[in-house]
């Protein structure tokens, strides 16, 4: 790690030097160009304008250029053509080149290249004359040379930024890591860690975090293992239950059939052997349909649509009111109007019904139920035996029932509030529940008003 920030702060001053040099070269030739231009045409007083085309040869060019310190002087016409030169030269046209051709276009011209004739760089001045063309030239360094001339002293910067950057580099870091050290070590001691400067404050607080996920996991594992736990539980009271309740009609069944094959019985009795064979055989029918049921929420992938919950709601209640009249339980209900919910009819009827059959079976005789449905909620509250703080967890378990008796009076399997759950569940509503024990419960759920239901194939 250090070595890391040693190299990377190296190489960053370096990069930076570099690019420094660079940019201060092409300043300076930048700068050295318009020096020149401006000297050039300082040069240009020099010449005797009132020459003709015919007074200029290569003995006048010599001299002017003589007088101009050495500077390359060039007679053109006034189109370009070769005349005289100060220095050996070939007699091409230099119509195109581009200092000459705008002399030709606006008056005068500058440019600055490798003399096609010399080698050398130069920096062309030329002006346009009455019939002639007149050009200056000075050597100049290219920007190539100057770079060149740079690079002795720019090797002497990086030597020196190596020494002086890896020395510094090396005692910040063991500055700056040191925090860093100290907070690895606290976090592998400690829960939760506090940073010794401010700067470490994000990376601290991302290892409490951190640390906190780990923990939460922890007890999310405990958790699911208690539950791996919980639900061999009910599976366990599930099949004493499922087998008490099978064992029980099929004993009946099997005992009132054998009195009928005998054919031992008068009418009357033949006629209540049979009706008692038909009601247990109905109430196994009934619990193989739960059990099939249940298993088919899962896998049940059918298109919702507008249902109209206050017409089931009171339709479920008044299909229930046999049962109302029999435990004696009185009916209190508040239905809105026009409560529609985005779901399926089976469904809605199913949750209505399991939930407010609950609320008869386990309430007391001449004890109350009361049932609320508005567009934001679906509440039913009794007054019966309510549910044990330890049970409360449990009851939405698939499998478990609140009565232990294993004698049915209460009529339930144990998988109503389970597919209630489930149902709901499927439809983004939140079922919760509020019950002490004797003294009644209330459940409610909460429709979703934003959020959609399970999306449909």
């Amino acid at each position: 790690m250090k070595k890391r920030i040693m190299w990377i702060g190296f190489a960053i001053t370096a990069i930076a030097l570099i690019v420094f040099s660079v940019i201060s070269a092409e300043i300076y030739y930048d700068n050295d160009i318009i020096y020149s231009q401006r000297y050039l045409r300082a040069y240009m007083a020099a010449f005797d304008d009132s020459r003709t085309a015919d007074a200029l040869d290569e003995a006048y060019a010599k001299e002017l250029s003589e007088a101009l310190g050495g500077a390359r002087v060039t007679f053109l016409t006034a189109e370009g053509e070769y005349i005289a030169d100060s220095e050996d030269g070939d007699e091409a046209s230099r119509a195109m080149r581009p200092e000459v051709r705008d002399a030709i276009a606006s008056g005068e011209g500058f440019d600055t290249r490798v003399s096609q004739t010399l080698g050398d760089t130069f920096i062309y001045y030329c002006r346009r004359f009455d019939g002639y063309l007149v050009r200056i030239a000075e050597r100049t360094q290219s920007m190539w040379s100057i770079y060149l001339d740079a690079l002795p002293a720019v090797a002497i910067f990086l030597a020196a930024d190596a020494v002086v950057c890896l020395l510094l580099s090396y005692l910040s870091t063991g500055f700056i890591l040191k925090p860093l050290e100290q907070l690895a070590k606290d976090a592998a001691r400690e829960k939760r860690v506090k940073p010794t400067v401010p700067e470490l404050e994000p990376f601290a607080q991302l290892i409490n975090r951190m640390n906190e996920d780990a923990e939460q996991r922890v007890q999310e594992i405990a958790e699911e293992r208690e539950q791996v736990v919980r639900a061999q539980q009910s599976k366990d009271e599930f099949i004493a239950n499922v087998t008490h309740e099978m064992n029980t009609p099929l004993t009946s069944i099997r005992g009132f059939s054998e009195l009928l094959a005998s054919g031992g019985l008068d009418a009357e009795r033949a006629r209540r052997a049979a009706q008692t064979i038909l009601t247990q055989s109905e109430r196994l029918q009934s619990l193989v349909a739960s059990i099939i049921n249940y298993s088919e929420i899962d896998s049940e992938d059918l298109p919702v649509y507008e249902v109209d919950a206050s017409r089931i709601a009171r339709e479920t209640l008044a299909a229930l009111t046999p049962e109302f009249r029999e435990k004696k339980v009185v009916l209190l209900s508040e239905i809105k109007d026009g409560v529609m919910l985005l779901s399926r009819q089976e469904r809605v009827t199913e949750i209505f019904g399991n939930i407010i059959r609950n609320a008869i079976r386990y309430n007391r005789e001449g004890g109350s139920v009361s049932v609320l449905l508005t567009q934001e909620e679906f509440a039913v509250s009794d007054t019966g035996i309510g549910i044990s703080e330890e049970n409360l967890e449990r009851i939405f378990d698939r499998f478990f029932t609140v009565d232990k008796s294993h004698n049915g009076k209460n009529g339930g399997f144990g998988l109503g509030l389970s597919v209630v759950k489930k149902l709901c569940k499927k439809q983004g509503w939140k079922l919760t529940v509020e019950s002490k024990e004797g003294a009644g419960s209330t459940f409610r759920i909460a429709f979703a008003q934003e959020a959609a239901p399970e999306p449909q194939k």
